[in-house]
């Protein structure tokens, strides 16, 4: 592992080690900075610190980011839902409390845990922990996922996220209702500067675009269609967030008095793509789960008086 270092300047005089470190190092928390810290992978001046020191203008700031333990991926039994499947590719609905992949705290039950049980083949591209994974949704959310089974497809499927021609339809219900049927976000996004755990509409972030419609209006919620124009992470919770119709039950982007449901009220209904190798091109639907269901139905009742 190489030492990274960096000089203190002016106006970064008097900042938390920590909080300067996360500016210093895209993609991590200050969680990680601070156990990197803990262990003395972090020295100022040559000498180690705690989480707390003050920088001062001038010092010199070394640190090293420690090598990550790959995980033991297991293949496990875990039943799937398959929507097609050829020699290329899979498309899945993946359930609702389903992680994509293995991470820390999640090494097993994921969706790539069922799939290496399922088939033997999948692209390496994104590596050991996330094989075939071409695209994610959220733990909570369920809904459609398109999946590798060798990196000529993994290639082929990426090139068309990143030119925006993949066909993403999500279903939602919202807190508030919205007075327009139709309407674009257009906000760029990226980590929140005061909780590194969460996105959040940022000034520098990545260019993101969710489009909606609206499918129907209750007393206090509004249950909308949204395309995903790009693929940011926590795209479709932020960005309701930002107009202030933040998802129902979403305990990260929510307001704390929601819908008691476990998760946002988020589904991936419609995935369309090119398939990356014959060049046809394949759509499929999956109707919402019966949890998001019964939202809708109790929310119906609430329009029977």
């Amino acid at each position: 592992m190489e030492w990274k270092s960096h000089t203190v300047l002016p106006d970064e005089h008097n900042q938390r080690i920590d909080k300067l470190l996360v500016k210093l190092n895209s993609d991590v928390s200050r969680t990680q900075v601070q156990g990197w810290i803990k262990d003395d992978f972090v020295k100022v001046n040559d000498e180690t610190v705690k989480s707390n020191y003050k920088c001062q203008t001038g010092d010199r700031i070394t640190w090293q980011m420690p090598e990550v333990e790959p995980l033991d991926i297991q293949a496990e039994n875990i039943p799937l839902e398959i929507m097609y499947e050829d020699k290329d590719v899979l498309v899945v609905n993946k359930p609702r409390g389903m992680v994509v992949h293995p991470s820390a705290g999640h090494s097993s039950g994921t969706l790539v845990n069922a799939l290496l049980y399922h088939c033997h083949d999948l692209s390496g591209i994104n590596g050991m922990e996330r094989p075939g994974i071409v695209h994610r949704i959220d733990k909570d959310t369920s809904g459609l996922l398109m999946v590798a089974k060798n990196d000529r497809a993994h290639m082929g499927l990426a090139r068309q996220l990143s030119d925006k021609t993949v066909k993403r339809k999500y279903e939602a219900v919202v807190h508030g209702v919205i007075s327009h049927n139709s309407g674009t976000i257009d906000a760029p996004i990226g980590r929140d500067p005061k909780d590194r755990q969460k996105m959040a509409v940022v000034e520098n972030g990545k260019e993101a675009v969710t489009h909606f419609q609206v499918l129907k209006r209750f007393q206090d919620f509004t249950h909308v269609e949204c395309v995903l124009e790009t693929g940011r992470t926590h795209q479709i919770r932020v960005h309701f967030q930002y107009i202030n119709h933040p998802l129902a039950g979403d305990p990260k982007y929510g307001p704390k008095k929601t819908l008691s449901i476990g998760g946002q009220a988020l589904h991936a209904r419609v995935l369309g793509f090119e398939h990356p190798v014959s060049g046809k091109w394949m759509e499929f639907e999956a109707e919402p789960p019966e949890v998001f269901q019964k939202v809708l139905d109790d929310l119906n009742k609430t329009l029977d008086f």
